[in-house]
C-alpha cells in the first residue's frame, strides 16, 4: 500500500460509553478520532496523510479542495497543507455573506485562499471551478492538486482502510471483539475504506454508515465506485458488491447540516451523560439514530458496537444560539 505522512496523533483510543450501555443494554464504544489532532482534528486527516504524501511526492505546491462554508474536510486540509508547506485554496459553498465563525475562521487564520459559490454552482459545477482556480494558479507558475469534496476518492479511501487494521489491533489489546461498526456517511470516503479493510481480511464485521445527507441509493453507487478507484492502490483482487454497502438513510432530518430542535437537545444529552461533544453535521444524526434504531429495538443482535466519532466540533459553535440551554 502507498505511503502517508505522518500528521495525526494515532492510533486514537476507544473507550465504552458506560451509561449508554447501561440505558441500552448493549456494549456501546466510541472511537476517538474527533481527538486525532487540534487544527485537523477528525477524521479527515487520515485520508489526507496519504492524499497529500502523493501531492509531495508528484511535485505540487498548492491543494484546492472544496465543501460547506463549515467544512471540517477544508479545515482540515488547510491546517494539514499550511503544516508541511503547501499553499491552500477551498472553495466555500453559501448563499449568503457568511459571519466569519467556526471552521471559516480556521480557514482564513491559516492563511487559505477562500472562494465562495452559491449552492447551485457547487452542485453542477464544482469540479470545474476548481479546475479553473488551478488554471489560475498556473498562470502564477504553481501546480495545484485537486481533492475533492471529503478527499472522498480512491487514494483517500486508503485512511480509513488503515484505521481499520487499527481497530482491529486495539481489539487484540482490549480483548473485546466489535461485531458492529457504525460512522456517519457525508461523502462515502471513510466508510469505503472501512468496507474495503473489512472485505480484503474477512474481519467478518457489520459495518453501518448512517447517512447525514441524500439517500441509501447514492450512498451505494459512490461508495462502490471510491472502493473500486481504492483498489488499484491495494494489493489484492475482490469482488466488491453495493449489496454488502449498508447505508441507513432514515435519519437524515431537515437536510445537511440543518438541525432540528430533536437533534440538537440529544447532543446536548449525550454531552451531559458521557463528557462527550458531537457535531450537529455528522455524529449527533449519526448517534441518534443508532441510539433510535436501539431502542426501538431495529438494530437487532448488534453484539459489541463501535461508534466512531468523526470530529467536526467547530462546526458546532455557529449554532450555539439554537441550543436551549
Amino acid at each position: 500500500m502507498k505511503s502517508k505522512l505522518n500528521l495525526a496523533n494515532l492510533p486514537t483510543k476507544i473507550e465504552k460509553l458506560d451509561r449508554f450501555s447501561e440505558d441500552l443494554g448493549i456494549n456501546l464504544y466510541i472511537k476517538r478520532d474527533d481527538q486525532t489532532g487540534t487544527e485537523f482534528s477528525g477524521n479527515k486527516i487520515r485520508k489526507l496523510e496519504y492524499v497529500l504524501k502523493e501531492a509531495v511526492d508528484l511535485n505540487y505546491d498548492t491543494v484546492i479542495t472544496c465543501g460547506g462554508i463549515q467544512s471540517n474536510h477544508a479545515r482540515a486540509t488547510v491546517a494539514s497543507a499550511t503544516k508541511i508547506g503547501l499553499k491552500s485554496v477551498v472553495l466555500l459553498r453559501t448563499d449568503e455573506v457568511p459571519k466569519v465563525e467556526g471552521n471559516y475562521f480556521l480557514d482564513k487564520l491559516l492563511g487559505a485562499d477562500v472562494r465562495f459559490c452559491t449552492s447551485e454552482e457547487y452542485k453542477k459545477s464544482r469540479a470545474e471551478i476548481m479546475k479553473n482556480i488551478a488554471a489560475e494558479y498556473a498562470l502564477k507558475g504553481m501546480r495545484a492538486y485537486i481533492i475533492p469534496e471529503g478527499a472522498s476518492f480512491g487514494i483517500g479511501a486508503l485512511g480509513y482502510y488503515s484505521a481499520m487494521e487499527e481497530i482491529v489491533l486495539q481489539e487484540k489489546e482490549m480483548g473485546v471483539n466489535f461485531n458492529t461498526i457504525v460512522v456517519a456517511t457525508g461523502s462515502g470516503g471513510t466508510y469505503a475504506g472501512l468496507y474495503l479493510a473489512n472485505k480484503i481480511h474477512g474481519y467478518d464485521k457489520r459495518i453501518i454508515g448512517m447517512a447525514v445527507c441524500d439517500d441509501a441509493v447514492y450512498f451505494k453507487n459512490v461508495i462502490h465506485e471510491i472502493s473500486s478507484d481504492a483498489l488499484e492502490y491495494l494489493d489484492a483482487e475482490v469482488d466488491i458488491s453495493k449489496d454488502e454497502i449498508e447505508i441507513n438513510d432514515k435519519y437524515i432530518g431537515i437536510g445537511y447540516a440543518l438541525s432540528t430542535k430533536e437533534e440538537l437537545d440529544f447532543i446536548t444529552m449525550f454531552a451531559r451523560k458521557e463528557g462527550v461533544i458531537l457535531d450537529p453535521v455528522y455524529t449527533g444524526k449519526a448517534m441518534r439514530g443508532l441510539f433510535s434504531e436501539v431502542r426501538n429495538l431495529k438494530l437487532k443482535d448488534p453484539g459489541n458496537v463501535l461508534f466512531i466519532h468523526t470530529g467536526g466540533l467547530f462546526g458546532l459553535f455557529p449554532k450555539q444560539d439554537q441550543f436551549d440551554l
